[in-house]
């Protein structure tokens, strides 16, 4: 979580990178950003001159524009060097924040399918919390990252929107923490370049439409916008619903409400 200079910084870039004219720019702004980030994040002199606030802003946008300068178009250029100028609170809030960038562009070279793109993260994340054996494979540091993303990639091969495809890919090359971590990552972050938030509701039954629709309303009141809806129904929960959505968790489920009565009688 970025915090004082760095969540300000982040703010203005992506003010600025959301005025890109065409999906396509879009898109490639997204690929390009990503590329920058892994560089950042495992270059750590490198990542150390970039944010080293001993050093002129203008010395640091024009390092960024000599090391990235010839492979970048001039719209991913032109944000790289401007978020090499910026303060940063930790060095390592750079590579966070242009990777934050990536996810938003990419989802944005979505347009009107924006939504979806959440909704197919989330199903990638589920079918890989279900499969212990793909889970496994994709842990396995013994195989390649490129064989690992071709694992997963093969797996949804004409299933999903590009933008989510690449989004899925870059989950698997992050190399920091689990994939599932990373496509939760992404799918926050999405929801959040479309001004949403995502819940995700545990429920023992599968949930109508209606009652859905009903859901997303409350939710979106409560929360003053606009609510990405993600439903796992698990039968152990008897009844009820739990509603995870940011940090908070809201519990109205059988099993929850059984669990206080049996500490009430303990207590």
């Amino acid at each position: 979580m970025l915090r004082g200079a760095s969540a300000d910084a982040l703010a203005d870039l992506d003010q600025q990178a959301s005025g890109t004219r065409t999906l396509e720019e879009a898109a490639t702004l997204g690929s390009q950003l990503f590329g920058v980030a892994t560089v950042v994040h495992r270059d750590a002199a490198l990542r150390r001159a970039l944010t080293d606030n001993s050093v002129e802003g203008e010395a640091r946008t024009g390092l960024a524009r000599a090391v990235f300068g010839n492979a970048l178009a001039e719209p991913a250029l032109k944000l790289v060097a401007e978020a090499a100028g910026r303060r940063w609170i930790s060095a390592t809030d750079l590579p966070e924040a242009l990777e934050r960038l990536a996810v938003a562009a990419t989802v944005r070279s979505a347009g009107a399918h924006g939504k979806q793109v959440g909704d197919e993260l989330f199903a990638v994340k589920r079918m890989i919390d279900n499969d212990v054996a793909l889970r496994g494979a994709l842990a396995d540091t013994s195989r390649s990252v490129e064989d690992r993303r071709k694992l997963l990639l093969g797996l949804i091969e004409g299933h999903t929107l590009p933008a989510t495809t690449v989004l899925v890919g870059q989950a698997v090359n992050r190399g920091r923490g689990t994939v599932e971590a990373a496509l939760q990552d992404y799918l926050d972050q999405a929801a959040e370049a479309l001004s949403e938030a995502v819940a995700t509701v545990h429920t023992a039954h599968e949930l109508s439409a209606d009652e859905q629709s009903r859901l997303t309303a409350a939710l979106g009141r409560q929360y003053g916008k606009d609510v990405q809806l993600h439903v796992v129904v698990d039968p152990s929960l008897i009844g009820g619903l739990r509603v995870e959505i940011g940090d908070d968790v809201i519990d109205g489920t059988v099993v929850s409400r059984l669990d206080d009565a049996r500490r009430r009688l303990a207590g």
